[in-house]
């Protein structure tokens, strides 16, 4: 399962919640992407060190990482998990993560830390690839997902819905009741 979204819309919070509901791995591609002094691993150590996590019998990915894997990360998924939220929602989200995060030196991936330079300025810097991200994503996804298995969210009470219906049984390993409620590919 991929939980996909720009920043701010909750994909490693609902991420880690349902990997531990679901008794599956998370993978936080942030931490595998971003190494220390933010130097980006490269696409094909990437895809290498992805290759036996998403090889597993199920997994909860944080991200797809579309713009250095392509379908990658979409390809070994049974469902893709789209947050979609108002911008009203996520960006105070946003804002609030970013400042608690500079105030505090917080300590991210392989001991990276926001600072305003990488929190505001530059094209590639976080709330400029967040807006970008959130209207590119709800142009282009329509199209560029159909034929997966998608469930989009577009509220917060939708997410907590998602989340509180979800569990293992609907992965049935093994002889079980109902296999009509089973999914027949990895998480």
């Amino acid at each position: 399962m991929v939980i996909a979204s720009a920043s701010g819309n909750g994909k490693t919070t609902l991420g880690r919640q349902l990997a531990e509901r679901l008794g599956v791995p998370f993978v936080e591609l942030d931490a595998l992407v971003h190494g220390p002094g933010w130097v980006e691993t490269s696409d094909e150590d990437l895809r290498a060190r992805l290759a036996p996590l998403l090889a597993g019998d199920g997994w909860v990915a944080d991200g797809a990482y579309q713009h250095k894997l392509g379908d990658f990360v979409l390809d070994q998924a049974d469902t893709v998990v789209w947050l979609d939220l108002p911008l009203q929602v996520w960006l105070p989200r946003l804002t609030r993560r970013t400042w608690r995060r500079l105030r505090g030196r917080e300590r991210l991936w392989n001991g990276n830390r926001e600072s305003l330079r990488t929190a505001f300025w530059g094209r590639e810097s976080l709330f400029p690839w967040a807006f970008r991200s959130h209207f590119r994503r709800r142009r282009e996804w329509p199209n560029a997902l159909a034929g997966r298995h998608v469930v989009r969210l577009r509220s917060r009470h939708e997410v907590e819905a998602f989340l509180r219906t979800s569990r293992p049984a609907d992965r049935c390993y093994g002889v079980v009741e109902d296999p009509s409620r089973c999914s027949s590919r990895r998480t």
